[in-house]
């Protein structure tokens, strides 16, 4: 069977977004030692290796919106896809405490290969659904650990990320405060921007209107938490894009 490096759902749909989610899955293609990092089933599904729930959701939105989704098909620990490809995480050796085996002595060439079978198809796939319609605002769906090794944990259920001067998520942040989804994580758990990352490289570099959405993968973890912040997140997205006259 011949790999392929993303998923689409779809891609017919009409609704004025895109949605994606770059770790949406844990899968290590058999190019790539054989198909086994060298970790431990437990590692591979917890965070380090892709983002929990944050497909699912994903595709339920999508639904809800009426919009295309992307997702990929290769763990974060494979190569990342929301990093440039000139960020020194780009193939992690080390993540959250625990080394990965099959990166560990990783050279050049295997970074190579994996951004030629994984990462480049991905984006290129990303890129073309984007230019489908000119006024599209991308959506980008991932999830967080409720807390990392040796650090406090995150009381936020929901983050929202994004650059300074982007136009479309402090409406975001508006509307899920005024709903009452609080506390909202603004840039947390991580910074809102890095350059060269997906929704930096296909949203905000291109002028289009863009959110990155974070959502603690414990309230994903079953598919009626799926279904609920997607019927959520739909809601509130829509009333951002008015508040935001997009």
């Amino acid at each position: 069977m011949t790999y392929t490096p993303y998923f689409t759902h779809g891609e017919t749909r009409t609704g004025r977004w895109l949605i994606t989610c770059d770790h949406a899955t844990n899968h290590v293609p058999d190019f790539v030692n054989g198909g086994d990092l060298g970790l431990p089933e437990d590692d591979m599904n917890r965070h380090i290796a892709y983002d929990p729930g944050a497909y699912e959701t994903a595709q339920f939105l999508g639904e809800l919106l009426n919009a295309p989704v992307i997702a990929s098909n290769f763990s974060r620990l494979v190569i990342d896809p929301n990093r440039g490809e000139d960020d020194p995480t780009l193939l992690m050796k080390l993540y959250d405490g625990t080394i990965i085996p099959a990166n560990r002595h990783a050279q050049a060439a295997d970074l190579q290969a994996r951004l030629c079978a994984c990462y480049r198809p991905y984006h290129a796939k990303l890129a073309d659904l984007a230019a489908a319609q000119s006024d599209v605002i991308l959506v980008s769906v991932h999830s967080f650990t409720p807390q990392l090794r040796g650090r406090p944990p995150r009381p936020w259920e929901i983050g929202i990320l994004f650059p300074e001067g982007e136009r479309f998520s402090p409406h975001v942040i508006a509307k899920l405060s005024a709903s009452g989804h609080a506390p909202v994580g603004v840039n947390e758990p991580y910074t809102g921007y890095l350059p060269g990352d997906a929704i930096d490289t296909h949203g905000t570099a291109q002028g289009r209107a863009n959110t990155l959405i974070e959502l603690r993968n414990d309230v994903i973890a079953t598919e009626t938490g799926q279904k609920d912040w997607a019927a959520r997140l739909a809601e509130v997205l829509s009333a951002a894009r008015v508040a935001a006259d997009l």
